[in-house]
């Protein structure tokens, strides 16, 4: 059994952060307390080492900076010189011994192989390796080699670990020309010992290229406008040295343009280019040899309201260009394009069952937000589905559908005008396309009229005319739940500009609810610090009776069950078993019966309160023979009034996440959010919804 791997590499720049993202997402899915560890970290001169701060950043490690290393490298070397080695190592095995006590897996990092003998890092590693007592993976830098020269660097690099006694769990060619991966990893897989896993991940541009940010960290320029967005990715550097019209000819998408500080023709021509339609995305500009633009030309560009990054350096032109081409890429923690390519990586090329075979053998009984999360977006990426987002223009819609697009989570119709959300697009800075996203503008669809006549017919009999029915087809809600009804979408989120009301009407006049259901309810996800509860209903019925209770009850457990949770349920009330009286109390008594008459498969229990549902020693103490009691997994709150107020204060008072609402009962998933959601709240509320459309397909 292992808790722990060591991640290493043969060489600087080897990709080790692909690997290192994708295997901590992977395990996130996996393990509810995870940590990394990197012994020895760089000098430099920020304050933290890059890594521990894009890994610790982006999974919000519950570590703290100080506990994630032992040793800064010149610090380790002094040791090293001081003949103290075994100072050096029992330190860090004590560093390790106390996270892998205290977590349920540890990633640990090997050193980076930079401003040191490389022989004397690998041989470190190795020793590291050996005295914490774990596996290692090792990743191998591929880039400009042959695949013989590939197997020669797999084979002694394996060979090294295992001489000494460290075992090798998998070896990872990074780096791959993609017309060799096929080749590489069958002859990788002939050479090694049969239990050591072979992965074999191709090269990827978008990776090795840097970002504005880096470029002026690495140049030491000067930031006039644009500090939003070093983010940008550079794929190609041009030099404004000519006329306009001909530079103009010569952009092309993620370009860096570097000009002498005075070609104010060159500076403008750039930022117009930048917003026009018919031109490639500007990355950013550098300004050379100590020159500023004129006053005019810099008052203009300050009026302007999309800038992209505008450097200054001291530096000529070629001095410029030829440092930039010697760039070398990282991601950061700020980087969430290149983070999110790096995890879909590690997910497309990676076995992860066989991975998960080797390494986790170990289980955890708790469903935390971490585990959640991961599980629905890959449960959601498993048989895509398409959604359809009536609020198209909204920047929150459209950051969330940029996010869903580049994780490839679902298929997306956005409803509005094209021109606006093409503007809308290109002002976010977002890598969406339209040609990766269905647009309908509802006003004047082809779709209107036949969407119309089919409305009529569903409502002619409560008096809707067919001019009656083109009207409202007009209105987004109305288009959108049209396209879900015909089996055009799968389904539909909106909510983030329009009322409850306003998004629901239309599925509660024509999509209808399912058969023996009664009651349209809807819950919430809470993803709790160390597990995920389903609390329902928090948004849809104002003042249930029993029978909509037990209703909501029963329909909040398969829910629960879709979405990998074990339902115990918890009737909430003011009173905890026969403790009580009153009317209010009956209800929900009345309501329990009623849940373990038409399903007594299901462990229900009620009344019961909050404290004693959730609490293992009070729910003991109040009701020592529940099943439910102290363990509840989902919540029924007794009127809307209680169950909106107690999710929110939940949320607001643990920093618990809130996904949903998700309805439940109708026949095909519409889905509600409110006015006041994030673009995470988005992003999770389309998730939801793909995966109920799974269900409903199935």
């Amino acid at each position: 059994m292992t808790n722990a791997i060591y991640l290493t590499t043969t060489e600087s720049f080897s990709g080790k952060s692909i690997y290192a993202l994708g295997l901590m997402n992977f395990l996130a899915s996996k393990t509810e307390k995870l940590t990394y560890f990197k012994p020895i970290i760089a000098d430099g001169k920020k304050e933290k080492d890059r890594r521990l701060e894009l890994i610790g950043k982006h999974f919000n490690l519950d570590q703290k900076y100080e506990d994630m290393f032992s040793f800064t490298r010149k610090r380790a070397l002094k040791e090293i010189n001081r003949r103290n080695e075994a100072y050096l190592i029992d330190t860090i095995i004590e560093k390790f011994k106390f996270l892998q006590e205290n977590s349920d897996f540890v990633v640990v990092e090997g050193t980076d192989f930079t401003q040191m003998n490389t022989n004397v890092e690998f041989d470190g590693n190795i020793t590291i390796a050996k005295n914490l007592g774990i596996p290692a993976a090792i990743i191998l830098s591929c880039a400009g080699r042959s695949t013989s020269d590939i197997m020669d660097l797999a084979v002694a690099t394996v060979n090294g670990f295992l001489v000494k006694g460290v075992q090798v769990l998998t070896v990872v060619a990074n780096k791959v020309d993609k017309e060799k991966l096929e080749d590489v990893h069958r002859r990788l897989t002939l050479l090694l010992p049969k239990e050591i896993l072979v992965t074999v991940i191709p090269t990827h541009e978008e990776l090795s290229n840097p970002t504005i940010g880096e470029i002026q960290e690495s140049l030491g320029a000067k930031l006039l406008f644009g500090g939003n967005l070093l983010v940008n990715r550079v794929d190609h550097s041009i030099v404004g040295a000519m006329q306009l019209h001909n530079f103009l000819d010569r952009l092309s998408n993620n370009t860096l343009v570097v000009t002498p500080g005075d070609r104010g023709d060159i500076l403008i021509g750039s930022l117009q280019a930048n917003v026009s339609r018919n031109f490639g995305k500007v990355s950013g500009i550098i300004l050379t040899g100590g020159m500023h633009p004129e006053p005019s030309i810099l008052k203009l560009v300050e009026g302007l309201e999309t800038i992209v990054p505008i450097l200054q350096v001291d530096e000529g032109t070629f001095m410029v260009v030829t440092k930039v081409n010697q760039i070398r890429a990282r991601i950061s923690s700020a980087d969430k394009d290149k983070i999110a390519l790096a995890i879909k990586l590690f997910e497309d090329h990676v076995d992860e069952d066989a991975l998960s075979e080797l390494i986790v053998n170990f289980s955890s009984n708790s469903m935390t937000p971490r585990m959640f999360q991961y599980q629905i977006v890959k449960r959601a990426k498993s048989q895509k589905k398409h959604i359809v987002l009536p609020e198209g223009k909204d920047e929150r819609i459209l950051m969330a559908a940029d996010m869903l697009i580049r994780q490839n989570v679902v298929n997306l119709t956005l409803l509005g005008d094209r021109e606006e959300i093409e503007v809308a697009i290109k002002k976010l800075n977002l890598s969406l396309t339209l040609d990766q996203i269905q647009i309908e503008n509802p006003a004047n669809s082809p779709k209107l009229e036949s969407y119309a006549m089919a409305l009529h017919e569903l409502r002619k009999s409560k008096g809707l005319t067919l001019a009656m029915a083109r009207d409202l087809m007009q209105d987004v809600s109305y288009f959108g739940t049209m396209m879900v009804y015909l089996g055009e979408a799968d389904g539909m989120v909106s909510g983030a500009v329009h009322t409850t009301q306003h998004t629901i009407r239309p599925a509660l006049q024509f999509v209808k609810t399912k058969p023996g259901v009664n009651t349209v309810s809807s819950v919430f996800f809470m993803c709790l610090p160390n597990r995920v509860s389903v609390f329902g209903d928090c948004a849809v019925v104002p003042n249930p009776s029993s029978e909509q209770l037990a209703d909501i009850a029963i329909s909040a457990a398969a829910s629960a069950q879709m979405f990998g949770i074990d339902p115990k349920i918890a009737m909430l009330s003011y009173s905890s078993g026969t403790s009580g009286e009153g009317e209010d109390v009956e209800k929900v008594r009345r309501a329990t019966e009623l849940v373990k008459t038409k399903r007594p498969d299901l462990k229900v229990e009620g009344p019961i309160q909050y404290d004693a549902a959730v609490d293992p020693i009070v729910g003991k103490q109040k009701l020592p023979n529940s099943e439910v009691a102290g363990q509840a997994s989902v919540l029924i709150f007794p009127d809307l009034n209680t169950g909106n107020n107690t999710y929110k204060a939940v949320q607001r008072e643990t920093g618990a996440i809130a996904i949903g609402p998700m309805l439940q009962g109708l026949n095909k998933p519409v889905n509600d959010l409110s006015r006041g959601c994030t673009v995470i709240d988005v992003f999770n509320t389309v998730v939801i919804t793909a995966i109920q459309a799974q269900e409903t397909s199935n």
